[in-house]
Formats: C-alpha cells, structure tokens, sequence
C-alpha cells in the first residue's frame, strides 16, 4: 500500500493519511472573522490528513491583503471554533497559520491603529510591489516602518498569544509562517532586513526574530503542537538568494530542531517563479533539523510517495490541486482525473471558485 495514503503520528496526534493541505490565501474573511463559507470549504477538503489554515494575522499590523481573518482577540478565536468543529468532525486535524504580511501590506486595508512594519523601511521591490485594496484596485504598497526593538519585542508576543488562541478554538496546533516574503523572512533576507542591532547584520542576528517567535510559541502551547514554515531561494515578494543562504538556513534548522517544533514545511515555488531550489538545501535542512519534514511544490500523488519511500519527507503538501478538488485524496488514491481551478476566483468575494467545486 501507498506510504502517502497510511496513517502518520505527528507530535501527539494520529493523521489518518499523509496528504496535507497547504495554505492558500483565499480572501473570504468578512470583517477578519472567520464564517460559514469557510467552515464549508475547510469541511469540503478533509479528506487530508492535515488542514494548514490560509494565512491569518496575529496583529492589526499583520492584515495587509484584503478580506484575510485575524485571531488575536477572542471573537476572532470563536468564529474559528465551528470550522474546526466541522474538520474534526470528518476524522481530519487542522493547525492554524500565522501570517503576519509585514511590509507586504496597504495601510488602506489595516484596521484602525494599524500600521506597516518591517525589519527595515524598505518597500517590496517590483513586481512584488503592488497591493490590491478593495474598491481601489491595485495600489503601490505602503512605506513600512522600521520596527523598534520594542515592536519586535511586542510582535513575538502576539505571536505567542495567538498560538494560546488558536489552541483555545480547537486548532490541533499551529505553523508559523516565515516563508514567502512574510515578516519573518523579511527579518531572515539581508534584502529586507539591514538592521545592525542584535536582529540583523549576521547568520545569527537575522535568524534571532524567527528563533524567539519559535520560543515563544512553544512556552505558549508545547512544541509539539508547532511547526513552521521556510522557502530557503524563495523569490516570491522580493526575496532571493543571498551570500551565505546556504549557511544560514543550516543554522536555523539544527536551532529550530533544538527547541524541538513538530515539524518544518518547505516550501517551493520554483514551478511558479522559474528559480530552482536546490535539492541540497532541502536535504541539509533535513538532516540539521531531525525532525519530520513536509515537502510542498507541485506534486503528485507518484512524486509524493516516491520521496516519501525515499525518506525526503514524511509528509507532503498539496495546495492549487484542493481548490478544485475537494476529494483530492479518494482522487489520487482512485486514478481519478483532477478537475482544474479558476484563477479569476483564488482572491474574489464569495462562494464562487471557493465551495462549488463538486466532488467526482
């Protein structure tokens, strides 16, 4: 039998398969509350043995894209409760991203007291630099500004409250986004981040935000209820490669396998940048963390279970394939056809594109 399709224990829980499924902004939230057309499309897809929520902020700072929920206050955390109440209900788990955008961000779209932060006052870089604000259309991002070592301080903690909240809501865990250009690789990329206090400047110093935000959510809830996320060569929101990536990255992983988080996701965009990850990175990342590892990047159902054979991961994540296909795992499993997407909906409002994609 298929290794893909076996059960998996992860920290203390049993995942029924190991197909995951990956974050996706999708832009439902209504006033950054989760709703029922997100507890439907969640319900829809948990056939997966792991849900990985779309990004949600721990901050008024973080809400920099349009229509993404939040949950750091507690009517947050309980528009939350029925959606993982209905994914429970199907026999899959869920852990909640943290996203927070940092400098990816519109002040039109924050609320109230909100403001864009970054390691440093540098603005995302073309073609990353364009923000969609509803009824405004696509505007240039907003000039971030550079975070106090109080801000940064006070935003680790956030980050740890809302790991409380989320557990609280029924999350069977937590990922912490510090892939794709967030805030935490914002503070990891010396194309963002040209600090010269103790949080930028050096291997060390750059990994320092990430490290302690890692810390502080495993005091908040247990490692083995948090896992992150890293796109070592990322490009995406003006990222990249940088001297000494490779060396970094090492460091990071053996000190993330120190404080013990349940798992590392890597992600690879390469099939939508055209950059390549190189293969090594994956595997020095593996071996420095000693830990399980999901693999993310345009797989299918072969290419997952031939790496997981192979020891490259224990468990790999499927994103674009679940839009259209909330049945992805009997599909894979039964050599069914996969229905293909509407780009023109990842981002609109409503049901459309969202929760009307049939099962087979």
């Amino acid at each position: 039998m298929s290794k893909l399709f076996g059960e998996f224990k992860l920290g203390d829980i049993t995942l029924k398969n190991r197909v995951v499924m990956a974050p996706m902004t999708r832009s439902r939230a209504i006033d950054n509350l989760a709703n029922d057309l997100m507890k439907t499309y969640y319900e829809q897809r948990s056939e997966a043995g792991l849900i990985i929520t779309e990004g949600v902020s721990p901050s008024p700072n973080g809400l920099g894209y349009p229509r993404i929920p939040g949950i750091f206050n507690e009517a947050q955390r309980d528009s939350w409760k029925p959606v993982t109440e209905a994914v429970h209900a199907q026999g899959s788990k869920i852990f909640l991203q943290i996203m927070h955008s940092g400098r990816v961000s519109h002040e039109a779209n924050l609320p109230e007291g909100g403001k864009v932060i970054a390691p440093s006052a540098i603005p995302a870089p073309e073609p990353f630099n364009k923000m969609y604000v509803d009824g405004e259309g696509m505007l240039e991002v907003s000039q971030p500004q550079e975070m106090t070592t109080e801000e940064i301080k006070s935003t680790i903690q956030e980050f740890a409250t809302t790991a409380k909240l989320a557990v609280e809501a029924g999350f069977d865990g937590v990922e912490l986004h510090a892939a794709n250009g967030y805030l935490p690789n914002q503070f990891l990329n010396p194309k963002s981040n040209q600090r010269t206090d103790e949080y930028g400047g050096s291997n060390e110093n750059r990994n320092r935000f990430v490290l302690e935000m890692a810390k502080a959510a495993v005091e908040a809830i247990g490692a083995s209820k948090v896992g992150i996320r890293l796109s070592p060569y990322g490009v995406f929101n003006g990222m990249g490669e940088f001297d000494g990536i490779d060396e970094q990255y090492a460091l990071l992983a053996e000190e993330l396998g120190k404080i013990g988080l349940v798992y590392i996701h890597l992600a690879d965009m390469s099939a939508m940048t055209q950059v390549p990850v190189p293969s090594e990175i994956k595997e020095t990342i593996q071996a420095k963390f000693g830990g399980t590892i999901i693999l993310n990047g345009s797989y299918n159902a072969e290419k997952a279970d031939a790496d997981i054979e192979a020891g490259k991961a224990e468990l790999v994540a499927f994103g674009v394939p679940f839009i259209a296909n909330p049945d992805l795992v009997t599909r894979m499993k039964d050599g069914i056809g996969l229905a293909m997407p509407n780009q023109d909906t990842f981002y609109t409002p409503g049901a459309e594109g969202y929760t009307d994609y049939p099962k087979a």
